[in-house]
């Protein structure tokens, strides 16, 4: 049975507060303990607000290496690159962003690439804070002919590439995602959403359980840890 804690806030100031706050908690508790933390961050917009509010926190970023849970395969100034959001945002601290993906069209290849990097870094992670999309694809783990890959994958791989199907939209490229695995190995697992339509999907998801037909059910099903999740409308 999953094991989640909402936190519901009034409004997106309240909300960016409380993610920054738990962020910073998780990052200062990791240098506590072996004087460095490890965390992945979503893209997209949701967090990007509380993002901002952390990096104005005084933390011994030096100490601090964070890394995208998922991107897409795009340039690093694209706008549709998460590392290039989190370098904007947390370079100029002193923190260590490392890119998970590149500007690659082979993106089994990619994602080969994303594996090894990570395998450099400390593991596990002391966090990893996910989004979830209106299809209920959460990092990038889409419904397509790769999401049993992300699902499946042994617990030594750490990234995979992707390729959704159908791509969304707003980002039609391929991807590069931690594995559900890598995921969940992380100390603490965080999950950020807006709007009732993202929270009926997660509500759902939670129920079903092990049954979720939607990839944030499949991956939290599987979590052994509690998983906390801010919401507000």
């Amino acid at each position: 049975m999953i094991e989640a804690e909402w936190w519901e806030h009034d409004d997106a100031e309240a909300f960016a507060e409380a993610i920054a706050g738990d962020i910073g908690f998780i990052i200062e508790s990791a240098i506590d303990a072996r004087n460095a933390a490890v965390i992945a961050l979503s893209g997209g917009s949701t967090p990007i607000k509380a993002y901002e509010k952390l990096a104005q926190m005084k933390y011994e970023w030096k100490k601090v290496t964070i890394f995208p849970v998922d991107d897409r395969l795009v340039k690093v100034d694209d706008p549709l690159s998460n590392v290039g959001m989190l370098a904007r945002i947390f370079l100029p601290k002193g923190a260590r962003v490392v890119p998970l993906g590149a500007d690659n069209p082979d993106y089994k290849q990619a994602g080969n690439a994303a594996d090894a990097r990570l395998q450099d870094l400390h593991w596990p992670p002391d966090l990893v804070l996910l989004g979830v999309g209106a299809d209920g694809h959460t990092a990038s783990i889409f419904p397509g002919p790769d999401l049993d890959a992300a699902l499946t994958a042994p617990k030594t791989r750490r990234a995979i590439g992707v390729m959704p199907d159908p791509l969304p939209p707003e980002a039609p490229v391929a991807r590069v995602t931690m594995t559900r695995s890598a995921i969940l190995s992380a100390k603490a697992l965080v999950l950020c959403l807006t709007g009732d339509t993202k929270r009926e999907i997660v509500e759902q998801a939670i129920e079903d359980g092990a049954g979720s037909k939607v990839p944030i059910g499949q991956v939290l099903a599987e979590a052994e840890q509690p998983i906390d999740i801010h919401w507000t409308a």
